[in-house]
């Protein structure tokens, strides 16, 4: 099996994607994370290129018209984000693995269309994925049970995702995702690192 072109890592709500990113880079230097694009203003503290690549609308569609994003999203707030194809090769030319993180639409888009892309699912019950979306507080009670619903839908289609990697405790969904993503970057016959 070849090295991936491109890792894309996804899951519902709540499924501590990001945490498990964060872990993954800091043991993992050979990856490295897309800076998404989008048409919300800038926060203060924000930095172009570091957090996203800030766009007007126009030129958003400008460039979706001109085929320049591997994928893209609009939510219902009306702001639109997405992965321009431009920062796989940034990423590519700095010998690294471009790391995605995806919702799932977005995700299989990306299988889809990008030859030895490697997609991996991180799942939790619903009533893990639940409770973690209480404790963050950040959504009313209305969103919270929105976003189960939408989890619920998200776990059925994890089956289309190349791996899944069960996220009920952190430490031991560290090291499942840490070792299954050094045995992708592995070339064959060769050993991983400890």
């Amino acid at each position: 099996m070849s090295r991936p072109t491109v890792l894309v890592v996804t899951g519902p709500s709540g499924a501590g994607k990001g945490t498990l990113i964060r872990e993954l880079l800091r043991r993992i230097p050979d990856l490295e994370v897309t800076v998404s694009a989008t048409t919300r203003d800038r926060r203060p503290g924000e930095v172009e290129g570091r957090e996203y690549w800030f766009l007007s609308p126009e030129d958003f569609l400008a460039r979706i018209e001109a085929g320049d994003f591997l994928e893209h999203v609009e939510y219902v707030s009306g702001h639109r984000y997405g992965t321009l194809r431009s920062e796989l090769e940034r990423i590519r030319s700095n010998g690294h693995v471009p790391l995605l993180e995806l919702e799932t639409k977005g995700a299989l888009r990306v299988r889809s269309d990008v030859a030895g892309a490697v997609t991996i699912f991180i799942s939790a019950t619903v009533d893990e994925l639940e409770r973690r979306l209480r404790e963050r507080a950040t959504e009313e009670s209305g969103e919270i049970g929105e976003r189960i619903a939408l989890a619920r839908e998200q776990l059925e289609q994890a089956g289309d995702f190349d791996y899944i990697v069960r996220n009920e405790e952190l430490e031991p969904a560290v090291e499942e995702l840490v070792e299954l993503v050094r045995g992708l970057l592995t070339p064959a016959g060769t050993m991983s690192r400890p």
